[in-house]
C-alpha cells in the first residue's frame, strides 16, 4: 500500500469517517494497516502503519490516549483511527491537542462499517492504483523498447526519454560537463557538489529525490564515468518504477555508445572515400591510400580482390538516394554478406564494393551472389540498378584498372542494351574490344557461323543454340551448362556433339572456343 493518508480519506467507506486532529499530517504516507489488541501495540508499529482501535485498552486512561499518539509520530506511523461510539463518545481533548502539535492525523472511524470493511475498501484501492500504476510502467516500457529500436539525435534522444517517462533528467559527461538537462538550476548545482561514482547514488532533497546512474563506454575506461541522472517526485513508489530509470540509462548508453562508433566509422570511411577518389582522379599514390588504410585498420591491399559497382539511373534523386541506403545496408547487414571483408563507398554517384577474390565455401562466385542478394531491389527498380564486376586483382596499385573496369562494363552493357543487372567485365570485354566492328560484318560472320545449325537442324536450332551459349557462358563447364538449362548432363553433351558435328568444331581446340566466343558476343551485339 502507497497512500496518502488525505487519499485513504477519500476512499469508502473511511470517506464516511472525519479527520479530528493533525491536518498538517495528512500527506504522511500510508504503507499498511494495523488494529491495536494489545497494551504494546506502539511496539510493533512499523513506520507508515495507520492504527484501527476501539479505544479499549486506553477507555479509562486519557493519558494513555496521548502517550499513544507521541509513541506512534516517533515510530513514522501515517495515523491513527477510532472507532466512537462503543467507549468513547468524543475523542478526549489532550489527544486532540497532541495530535495537532504533532501533526499526526487522528481520524474518526464510521461506526456503522467494521474494521475490515474499512481495510478493504482501502487494499481495494491500492490495488486499483497498483494495477494502474503497473499498466502505466508497462506502458513506459513499451514506449522505450519502441523508442530504442529507432532513436532520433542525441538531443532529441534524451529530450524524448524524458518525456516517456515523465520526469526532468540529465545527462553528465565523463569530464562532468552537462551533455543535457531539463533539471532545474538548484538541481543541477546540487549535482556540482556530488562527484560522479561508478555506483548508483541517490541524492534527496527537501521535495525530490535525484537518481543517479553511472553510464557504461566500454571505449572510455572504467576510470571514465558518465551518468544519467532522474529527478523523481518524493512518494513515488520507487520499487516498481526504478527499474524504468535503470532500463532507460541503458538505452541513453547504448546509444551514445553506438553514435559515438557510428561518427568514428564515418569519419574514417569519409577519410578513406575522399582520399580513394582523388586516387582515381590520379591526385594521390597509392602508397598514400594504403597508409590511410593500415592507420584505420581498413583491410586492404593484403589480398585479392576485385571490385563491384553499383549504379543507379533513370530515376528522380529521392528514390535514388533511398535506393543507395537500402543497397549500403544490404551490403553491410545481409547475412550471405555482413561476415565478409569488405569495404563500401561513394565515388562519382555509384557505390564502389571491395570484396575479397574468394569467398568462403557454398557462397558460390561473386557475380551470381550479388545476383541472388540483390534482386528484390533490382526488381523494384526497373532497369535502374546495375551492378558492374571487375576482374580478380592481386595488387593494391591495380585498383584503378578494377574501377575502370567496372565502368567500362557498364557502359558497354547500356550500349549493348543488356537486360542483365549484374554484369561481368570480363562477359563484356571482347565486346568493349570490338566496338569499332560494324554490324554488317558482324551479322555476315554470325550467319556463316551458326547457318549449318540453323539449316540443317531446324526443329531443334534453338535448343542447340541456347545449349552453346550458355556453354560459352560458362567457359566450358558441361555440368553448369545443364543445370542452367535444368537438363541431365547427359542430354547437354549429347547437344555438344551435334553441335560440333554440325559447325565442324573441336571443343578441345583454343582456337575453335575463341570464334564461338566471338560468334556469341556478335549475336548479343546484335540483338534488337
Amino acid at each position: 500500500m502507497y497512500l496518502t493518508v488525505e487519499d485513504a480519506l477519500k476512499i469508502y467507506p473511511l470517506s464516511e469517517g472525519k479527520l479530528t486532529a493533525g491536518r498538517k499530517g495528512t500527506g504522511r504516507i500510508v504503507k499498511s494497516v494495523n488494529v491495536m489488541d494489545a497494551p504494546d501495540i506502539s511496539d510493533w508499529v512499523r513506520e507508515g502503519d495507520i492504527l484501527f482501535t476501539t479505544a479499549y485498552l486506553m477507555k479509562d486512561d486519557p493519558s494513555a490516549g496521548v502517550s499513544l499518539i507521541r509513541k506512534l509520530a516517533e515510530k513514522s506511523a501515517a495515523g491513527i483511527g477510532i472507532k466512537l461510539g462503543r467507549f468513547w463518545s468524543s475523542v478526549p481533548d489532550d489527544m486532540v491537542a497532541e495530535a495537532d502539535r504533532l501533526g499526526f492525523p487522528l481520524i474518526e472511524l464510521p461506526f456503522p462499517f467494521t474494521f475490515s470493511d474499512q481495510m478493504k475498501g482501502l487494499f481495494n484501492a491500492e490495488l486499483q492504483r497498483s494495477t494502474r500504476m503497473l499498466h502505466g510502467v508497462l506502458d513506459k516500457q513499451k514506449a522505450l523498447i519502441r523508442f530504442a529500436l529507432a532513436p532520433d539525435g542525441v538531443g532529441e534522444l534524451f529530450k524524448r526519454i524524458g518525456s516517456i517517462l515523465g520526469v526532468p533528467l540529465a545527462v553528465v559527461g565523463l569530464r562532468g560537463q552537462i551533455l543535457y538537462s531539463s533539471l532545474p538550476p538548484a538541481e543541477l548545482e546540487l549535482l556540482g557538489r556530488h562527484p560522479q561514482k561508478p555506483s548508483v547514488q541517490w541524492i534527496r532533497t527537501e521535495n525530490w529525490n535525484l537518481l543517479r546512474i553511472p553510464l557504461k563506454s566500454p571505449e572510455a575506461g572504467q576510470d571514465a564515468i558518465r551518468s544519467a541522472v532522474f529527478q523523481i517526485p518524493k512518494g513515488t513508489p520507487l520499487k516498481e518504477e526504478e527499474g524504468l530509470f535503470h532500463q532507460a540509462a541503458e538505452i541513453i548508453s547504448h546509444h551514445m555508445n553506438a553514435i559515438e562508433r557510428s561518427y568514428m566509422e564515418r569519419s574514417t570511411q569519409n577519410e578513406f572515400a575522399s582520399l580513394l577518389q582523388n586516387y582515381l582522379k590520379r591526385r594521390i599514390s597509392i602508397d598514400t591510400l594504403l597508409e590511410c588504410a593500415a592507420r584505420h585498420g581498413i583491410a586492404f591491399g593484403g589480398a585479392p580482390y576485385l571490385c563491384a559497382l553499383f549504379s543507379i539511373s533513370a530515376i528522380s534523386e529521392p528514390k535514388r538516394d533511398r535506393m543507395f541506403r537500402t543497397i549500403r545496408q544490404e551490403l553491410q547487414y545481409h547475412p550471405l554478406l555482413k561476415d565478409f571483408t569488405s569495404l563500401h563507398v561513394h565515388v562519382d554517384g555509384a557505390i564502389l564494393t571491395i570484396l575479397p577474390d574468394r569467398l568462403p565455401p557454398g557462397a558460390g562466385k561473386p557475380a551470381q551472389l550479388l545476383a541472388k542478394v540483390f534482386a528484390d531491389i533490382a526488381a523494384e527498380s526497373g532497369s535502374a540498378l546495375r551492378v558492374t564486376i571487375s576482374h580478380a586483382k592481386h595488387k593494391p596499385e591495380q585498383l584503378e584498372q578494377a574501377y575502370r573496369e567496372c565502368c567500362d562494363a557498364r557502359e558497354t552493357a547500356e550500349r549493348l542494351a543488356i537486360s542483365d543487372y549484374v554484369v561481368e567485365f570480363e562477359h563484356v570485354e571482347l565486346s568493349y574490344l570490338f566496338e569499332s566492328v560494324p554490324q554488317d560484318k558482324m551479322r555476315r560472320f554470325l550467319d556463316m557461323t551458326l547457318s549449318p545449325i540453323i539449316d540443317k537442324a531446324p526443329d531443334s536450332a534453338q535448343d542447340l543454340l541456347r545449349t552453346l551459349e550458355l556453354f560459352i557462358e560458362n567457359n566450358g563447364q558441361v555440368n553448369e551448362t545443364a543445370k542452367q538449362l535444368y537438363i541431365h548432363r547427359n542430354t547437354a553433351a549429347y547437344r555438344l556433339d551435334k553441335i560440333g558435328e554440325l559447325l565442324q568444331v573441336d571443343f578441345k581446340s583454343f582456337s575453335d572456343l575463341l570464334k564461338l566466343k566471338l560468334v556469341m558476343l556478335f549475336k548479343h551485339r546484335l540483338k534488337p
